[in-house]
């Protein structure tokens, strides 16, 4: 709680000041630092106990759930797509701890208006937006609010994704759904595939396009980042729709990267890898259940499930939404300001063995 009450008085004088920034001293940034503990502070640290067989083996350190850096954002108007909870939530959270005016956008309408309440409870300036970014007129109606509430849209997170043609939160039963629910292509159903480019590539195409219209109307830049997936670089067995829609969301970024650099806008994707999540604990519960019907392929699939950093951990944990959420916050802010048409592979070293 220091952290963020801290966080509101500066946030309060950055906007206040009109400078986007606050000009400190070198006592007063150091005492800035140690107060919000903005530094962190190892890289890794050992396993405990030791491994026997691989002396000096480490853990990652990974970052705080809590980690932010204040007035980032400060007066930033952005956009957070499937902000009701997972890499949504968490940006949306680290954005408005940032400095940011955030209007988020979710399917699930009562699960978004909690989590944009808690953000507001904090001090913090955000609001929802009830919404499927299927529905064109939806994202055209996010970008307006946003304009209407806040004066103009500078960034956007574009989150929202699936990967099975359930709604976000409908119970699980894998034998009555299987036509809705993961499977190889052959065993497929049009639904599964139907809903998952639906959302995964043409919801991001009908956010993007609104998007960038009003930042092109603007006429004053911008930055947007788009979630894909490893899946999005390389193939994963029995997820046909999913890994053709994040080869799509890749498709799309370059070539609004390449459309729009001479505007000022940056648009950029990652490519994550696993990572705790609902989805990704969803995604495990249909396979178990799966499995449970006594289904059974090759096997190759699943050949090779772990990256580098997860194997390193000592237990065997994917990445988490915080580690997930600092890569999109860097690539969105004018830190990135080099980097367009980018796939960052926040995938733990995947992609590359």
């Amino acid at each position: 709680m220091k952290r963020r009450d801290m966080l509101k008085t500066l946030g309060i004088a950055t906007v206040a000041s009109g400078t986007g920034g606050i000009m400190l001293t070198e006592a007063e940034a150091a005492e800035l630092n140690d107060a919000l503990n903005i530094a962190l502070d190892e890289y890794a640290f050992p396993w405990d106990p030791a491994d026997p067989d691989v002396p000096g083996r480490m853990n990652i350190a990974r970052v705080p759930d809590d980690y932010f850096m204040p007035g980032r954002f400060a007066g930033k108007n952005v956009i957070v797509t499937g902000c009701a909870r997972g890499m949504g939530a968490d940006a949306a959270r680290r954005l408005a701890r940032e400095g940011a005016n955030v209007v988020g956008l979710d399917i699930l309408e009562e699960l978004g208006a909690e989590t944009i309440e808690s953000i507001r409870a904090e001090g913090l300036n955000a609001a929802f937006v009830p919404g499927d970014i299927t529905r064109d007129s939806d994202c055209e109606r996010m970008v307006s609010y946003c304009v209407e509430t806040y004066g103009s849209l500078d960034a956007a997170i574009n989150n929202a994704g699936v990967m099975d043609a359930l709604h976000p939160d409908e119970e699980i039963d894998y034998p009555n759904q299987r036509d809705r629910l993961m499977a190889r292509i052959h065993e497929a159903g049009d639904p599964y595939w139907n809903r998952v480019m639906e959302v995964n590539v043409t919801g991001t195409f009908y956010s993007m396009r609104h998007e960038l219209r009003q930042m092109m109307k603007q006429n004053t830049g911008g930055s947007i980042v788009n979630i894909a997936s490893v899946a999005g670089i390389r193939g994963f067995g029995g997820t046909p729709p999913y890994v053709a829609s994040k080869h799509a969301v890749q498709g799309l970024t370059k070539n609004a990267a390449i459309d729009y650099a001479p505007y000022g806008i940056r648009v950029n994707s990652t490519g994550m890898g696993t990572t705790i999540t609902p989805m990704f604990k969803r995604a495990f519960e249909i396979i178990r259940q799966r499995i449970g019907t006594g289904f059974k392929d090759s096997g190759i699939s699943l050949a090779k499930i772990e990256s580098l950093l997860q194997y390193s951990d000592q237990n065997k944990m994917g990445s988490t939404s915080a580690e997930q959420v600092a890569i999109m916050l860097f690539l969105l802010s004018p830190e990135a300001s080099n980097i367009t048409g980018a796939t960052y592979n926040t995938d733990g070293g995947f992609s590359v063995y």
